[in-house]
């Protein structure tokens, strides 16, 4: 019986049906994904989150089993769609004024879809060198879902030499990014009526005070000269940052708790350790003073996620392959986070190429354009030449 070989449109439509916003399961995609791949006879391998069974990676082989292949990498979790104003359903494709649009085109079931449908060509084409396919999951809520699925396909695959992560860079070589941390922070005050303020302790002004450091820190990064590495990034310094804040009880009475994230989003040539001493070493100096008016006052850190940078690389594999297969010599970096810094800390050669514009991501009407999921599927078939020879 002949097995039907999707075209990448069609795996991209498939994909994006599948509503597999971060905070909700991604499994029906992953089972979906594993069954095509088990109908072509495909090697691959389920991760499922043993603290969160409703979510699941997914990695797969094709070609030689031997070490010094690709890994083309893409997340399946995508951003929610709740108050966006969106013009066609976003979880189905819909093709207008040459262009895909549907939740995930851009950022990234447009880039998944083109490595599955890679994946399973190569299946079918004599590689002499294997190509290996992960998907991941809770990247978008700080990329959480990628390292422990590195350590399982370490454990049974050849290791690859080289890794690219299709996020949207209208498939131009990113070889670099700041890495970041996040820090949900609480502090719990003491209730007073405001008019006794003195004798309480309002965890909203205590947290004030640490964001207040973010603004002193932030300013101090700026004047500073950068250096040539941090220079490439837009801003060229690390960034302190609180998006959103909340507690209280009443306008009349000290709050009695305080929550916000505290983000750094740090150049490289700095640590995400480093940041995060700093950011300790100010809570506790808060934190002794709260208690010095009542003892039961605390500060909780809880870090949430820390993500890597991507360094450049000094002629790095993946870098090299993209550069000869895109013929794109510029050279970019991202402010933003990705996976490729785990995939690098864990030994591989890394870099972001995929179709796509970032600043469609997260958008209502998100999109792809059909000339840049054209453009990545001919990128796809001249890398299956390049793995063939």
């Amino acid at each position: 019986m002949t097995v039907e070989r999707l075209s990448p449109l069609d795996l991209m439509t498939r994909l994006v049906s599948f509503p597999t916003v971060s905070r909700d399961t991604n499994r029906p995609l992953i089972d979906w994904v594993a069954a095509y791949l088990s109908d072509h006879g495909i090697e691959h391998h389920i991760w499922v989150d043993p603290e969160q069974p409703e979510k699941a990676g997914l990695y797969a082989h094709v070609g030689p089993r031997i070490a010094g292949g690709l890994v083309l990498s893409g997340h399946t979790d995508v951003v929610p769609v709740d108050g966006q104003d969106w013009s066609s359903d976003p979880f189905v494709v819909e093709e207008r004024e040459g262009k895909y649009f549907g939740r995930g085109c851009a950022d990234m079931k447009g880039f998944d879809a083109l490595a599955l449908w890679a994946l399973v060509e190569g299946h079918y084409r004599d590689l002499k060198r294997p190509l290996q396919l992960a998907y991941t999951f809770d990247e978008e809520i700080g990329c959480t879902g990628a390292p422990p699925l590195i350590v399982e396909m370490q454990k049974h695959l050849p290791k690859a030499e080289a890794v690219i992560v299709g996020e949207p860079s209208m498939l131009k070589a990113v070889t670099g990014h700041k890495g970041g941390a996040g820090f949900a922070t609480r502090i719990v005050g003491h209730e007073v009526h405001s008019s006794l303020m003195h004798q309480g302790v309002s965890a909203i002004m205590e947290g004030a005070r640490l964001i207040d450091w973010a603004n002193q820190r932030n300013a101090e990064n700026r004047s500073k000269p950068a250096t040539d590495l941090a220079a490439m990034f837009t801003p060229p310094w690390t960034t302190c940052h609180v998006g959103m804040v909340s507690g209280g009880t009443a306008h009349n009475i000290t709050a009695g708790e305080c929550r916000f994230w505290m983000d750094f989003r740090v150049v490289p040539g700095e640590t995400l350790a480093q940041w995060e001493a700093n950011y300790r070493a100010e809570v506790a100096q808060v934190e002794a003073a709260m208690q010095a008016v009542h003892p039961d006052t605390r500060i909780e850190v809880e870090k949430v996620f820390d993500v890597p940078g991507l360094v450049p690389e000094e002629d790095g594999a993946a870098e090299t392959l993209v550069r000869s297969l895109t013929g794109d010599n510029g050279r970019h970096v991202v402010s933003y986070g990705t996976e490729a810094g785990q995939f690098q800390q864990a030994g591989y050669s890394a870099v972001i190429c995929g179709p796509g514009d970032i600043a469609q991501a997260h958008q209502a009407d998100e999109f792809i354009t059909v000339a840049q999921f054209q453009a990545g599927h001919h990128l796809m078939r001249d890398l299956l030449d390049r793995l063939a020879r």
